[in-house]
C-alpha cells in the first residue's frame, strides 16, 4: 500500500495544509490516504519563498546546479521501487510502464545536468560587419524567475521534471501544482528533490484548487507558467496571460498511416500497445489507425485479433498492458463516445466493454470524423479503422483536424517517408514505430490546438529563460 508524507512543500519545510481530500486508487477503489489541498494562504507563501529564493539560486554556481541535478537523478534511482508502487497504485499505470516512467525521470534530470557542461557564453562574430571592428560580442542566457508548474495525473514524475529539471538548470525555483487525481506521486518526487539536497524555496510543492492555480499564474511574482493539461484550460490560461511567457503541452489524437509495403505485423503491434497502453492514457496514445485500401483487409483482421489479445486488468500484474482509467468518470466517458459512435454508423469489431473503472482494449471501424471519438482526444484505449487510397488521402485527413503533436507512418518507401515528414502538420513524425515514441532530449509538444511552445530539456531551458547580448568595444 502507498506510503506518502502527505505534506506541502513550502520554503523547504513539509507543512500541513488546511484541508484534505481522500484518494482512491482507480483498480480497486482502495483508499490511499488523504492528499493534503492548500489554500490562497499557502500558495502565496510558496510564491514569495521562490521568488526570494531565486535572488540566491539564480547565481548559484553552474557546478552548484550540476551536482545538484545529478544527485537529484541518483536519488530516483536508489527509490525506484517507492516511486513505482505510489504511481502504479495511485494512477493505475501498469507496473512495466511506470518503471519506465522512472526510469526516464532519472534520465530526465541527467539531461539537465548535461546541458550545464555547455559553455554558459556564446561568443559572435562582428567582422562581418563594416561597423563591428574593434568590438567583442557575447551571449549569455539568463534565468527567469519563479516558475509555476502546472502539472496531469497521467505522467506526474516525468513531466514535473521536463518542468523542473531544466529550471533548476537554469537557475530558475519552481512552484509545482501536481493533479488533483495524482497528488502523492508528485509530493513523493518534491521529497525525494529535497532530500537530494535542493535549497530551501527552490522547489515547492503544493496541491490546490484551480481558482488557486489561476490565481497564482496571474501573480507578477511568477514569471514563467508551464502548463500540461487539456486545451480548453490551457488555451483559456494563455488568453488570461498575454504578457507572461507560457508554455502548453496540451491534448492530440496521434494517427498511424500503414502502406502496403510496411511490416504488416510489426506496424499492427505497435499500434495496438500504441493505443491501449496505460489505457490511452497518453497525449500521444494511438488513435486513429489509416489504412492503405490494398491491404486494408489484412490489416483489420490483425488489429482485431492483437486487439482481443491485448492483456488488461490489475496494473500491477507484470504482463497487463491496458489499466484502469483514472476515475468512473472518464470510464463513463469513453463508453459514451463509443455508444455515440455506434449511434452515427460506426462498428465495434473487437472489445468495447467495461469492468468497474477497466475499459477493454477497443477497435472502432467507419468512424465518423464529426461524432467525439472522431474529433475530439478520447484519452482511452479506443482506436479507430478507417481506410485510405493513397498517403495523400491519409495527410490531408489528418491536416484537417485541429491536433497535431505526433503522427507515426509505416512505410519502406523513401520518397513516402519524405512526404509525410514534410506535409504532416505535426511537430513530430514517427517512422515504423508508433507515435507514442518520445526521447527526452528532443523537442516535443504540439501545433494547432495541441500546444504553444517546446518541451524537451535543452528546448524548455531555452524557453525558461532569456537571452542578453553584451557588446563591447576593445581599447
Amino acid at each position: 500500500m502507498v506510503s506518502v508524507d502527505a505534506r506541502l512543500l513550502i520554503n523547504g519545510r513539509f507543512v500541513g495544509a488546511p484541508s484534505s481530500r481522500p484518494i482512491a486508487a482507480p483498480w480497486d477503489g482502495a483508499h490511499l490516504g488523504d492528499a493534503p489541498f492548500g489554500s490562497w494562504a499557502e500558495m502565496d507563501v510558496a510564491i514569495e519563498a521562490a521568488a526570494s529564493a531565486w535572488k540566491v539560486w539564480r547565481d548559484a554556481p553552474r557546478t552548484e546546479r550540476q551536482a545538484l541535478l545529478r544527485r537529484i537523478a541518483e536519488t530516483v534511482r536508489e527509490n525506484e521501487a517507492e516511486l513505482v508502487e505510489t504511481l502504479t497504485h495511485e494512477v493505475g499505470k501498469p507496473v512495466t510502464f511506470s518503471k519506465g516512467e522512472v526510469t526516464r525521470l532519472g534520465l530526465t534530470f541527467d539531461l539537465a545536468a548535461e546541458l550545464l557542461d555547455e559553455p554558459a557564453v556564446l561568443s559572435l562574430p562582428t567582422e562581418f560587419d563594416p561597423r563591428g571592428k574593434g568590438y567583442e560580442l557575447a551571449v549569455e542566457r539568463f534565468s527567469l524567475g519563479p516558475v509555476l508548474a502546472i502539472t496531469p495525473y497521467n505522467w506526474p514524475y516525468n513531466l514535473a521534471a521536463h518542468k523542473i529539471a531544466p529550471a533548476l538548470a537554469a537557475g530558475n525555483t519552481v512552484v509545482l501544482k501536481p493533479s488533483s487525481l495524482a497528488p502523492f506521486s508528485s509530493l513523493l518526487l518534491a521529497r525525494l528533490i529535497h532530500e537530494a539536497g535542493c535549497p530551501a524555496g527552490v522547489l515547492n510543492a503544493l496541491p490546490c484548487d484551480s481558482g488557486v492555480a489561476q490565481r497564482a499564474a496571474e501573480d507578477n511574482r511568477v514569471r514563467f507558467v508551464s502548463f500540461t493539461g487539456s486545451p480548453p484550460v490551457g488555451w483559456s490560461l494563455k488568453e488570461r496571460l498575454s504578457a507572461k511567457k507560457v508554455s502548453l503541452e496540451l491534448g492530440g489524437q496521434a494517427p498511424v498511416v500503414i502502406l502496403p509495403d510496411a511490416d504488416l505485423e510489426w506496424a499492427v503491434r505497435r499500434t495496438v500497445v500504441g493505443s491501449n497502453g496505460y489505457a490511452g492514457q497518453i497525449c500521444i496514445a494511438v488513435q486513429h489507425a489509416l489504412v492503405h485500401e490494398s491491404v486494408y483487409d489484412s490489416v483489420r483482421s490483425l488489429l482485431i485479433e492483437d486487439t482481443e489479445a491485448c492483456p488488461y486488468g490489475n496494473p500491477a500484474d507484470p504482463g497487463v498492458v491496458c489499466g484502469p482509467l483514472i476515475d468512473s468518470k472518464n470510464a463513463d466517458r469513453v463508453m459514451q463516445w463509443i455508444a455515440e459512435a455506434e449511434a452515427a454508423g460506426a462498428t465495434v469489431i473487437a472489445g468495447g466493454n467495461r469492468i468497474g473503472n477497466t475499459v477493454q482494449p477497443t477497435l472502432v471501424e467507419n468512424v465518423p470524423s464529426t461524432v467525439s471519438l472522431g474529433c475530439q482526444e478520447v484519452f482511452g484505449p479506443v482506436l479507430t479503422l478507417s481506410r485510405v487510397k493513397d498517403l495523400q488521402e491519409a495527410i490531408d485527413r489528418i491536416n484537417s483536424t485541429d491536433y497535431g503533436i505526433h503522427a507515426g507512418v509505416f512505410t519502406r518507401d523513401r520518397g513516402a517517408i519524405d512526404l509525410a515528414y514534410r506535409e504532416l502538420e505535426m511537430s513530430g513524425v514517427v517512422i515504423n514505430d508508433y507515435p507514442t515514441l518520445r526521447f527526452d532530449n528532443m523537442p516535443y509538444g504540439g501545433v494547432k490546438r495541441s500546444g504553444f511552445g517546446r518541451e524537451g530539456v535543452r528546448y524548455t531551458y531555452e524557453e525558461m529563460t532569456e537571452p542578453k547580448a553584451r557588446i563591447e568595444k576593445r581599447d
